[in-house]
């Protein structure tokens, strides 16, 4: 692997119930991240989890000083938790993917390289997409649906795997939504319409192994849908 890809670097992962995920997930990605950057910090999120992720993020935090760990006391939800992450990010640049193993983090690479293009935002679009036949029907739906409203004309609207300049972070407005899949809208339709470049890079995709996703009942859906007319409406 390439030796310091980039000067500085926080990654951070959301967590709500993956004790069985969490562990293997961090250190794969530390290994990564130890070669790509000069200065690096890991965050781990504890969305109110009530199985022993707390326990398993703070042991890893005992192994590597370098590991900070955001905990909301009751459940917030995904959107509050990528917000923590967001905001408690200190370096230049910002990394962020879910904490369910369902992504190989050796391919920040792939999204580095294309930063160092001229971009301030790179998302990645799922190669294969390894989830149930009724995620994948509403995340085109859902990206169909913001690339319409928003204009921000992207694959995969709601791929987890993400590098965001911090620079973008402190200068669009503070992002608002409570609801995990409207973040990555807001973000980059506040982005483009910031003037920031966006660009976009396959990334694999895994099956989960342990856990359960969380997201696709039908009121999630539908309020997510009615939140997107909202911000389409405020940013017009």
């Amino acid at each position: 692997m390439r030796e310091h890809l980039i000067d500085s670097l926080s990654v951070f992962f959301p967590a709500y119930n993956e004790e069985r995920n969490l562990k293997e997930t961090v250190e794969m990605a530390i290994k990564v991240v130890k070669n790509i950057a000069v200065n690096w910090e890991v965050i781990i999120v504890n969305d109110g989890s009530n199985d022993k992720t707390k326990d398993i993020a703070q042991e890893l935090k005992n192994e590597e000083g370098r590991i900070k760990i955001v905990t909301h006391k009751k459940n917030k939800g995904y959107g509050e938790a990528l917000k923590s992450g967001f905001y408690n990010s200190k370096y230049a640049w910002i990394a962020t993917t879910d904490a369910d193993g369902q992504f190989d983090f050796s391919e920040i690479i792939k999204l580095i390289d294309k930063a160092k293009k001229g971009y301030d935002v790179v998302i990645g679009f799922r190669i294969n997409r390894q989830d149930s036949l009724i995620r994948k029907i509403n995340g085109l739906g859902w990206t169909w649906l913001s690339n319409l409203l928003l204009g921000i004309n992207v694959h995969d609207v709601d791929c987890s795997f993400k590098l965001v300049k911090k620079e973008v972070i402190d200068k669009i407005s503070h992002l608002e939504s409570t609801r995990g899949g409207m973040i990555s809208p807001e973000l980059l339709a506040k982005a483009k319409k910031s003037g920031f470049k966006i660009a976009e890079v396959g990334v694999h995709h895994y099956p989960r192994i342990h856990g359960s996703q969380t997201g696709a009942n039908i009121n999630v859906i539908i309020k997510s849908f009615v939140d997107l007319i909202k911000l389409w409406q405020k940013l017009k």
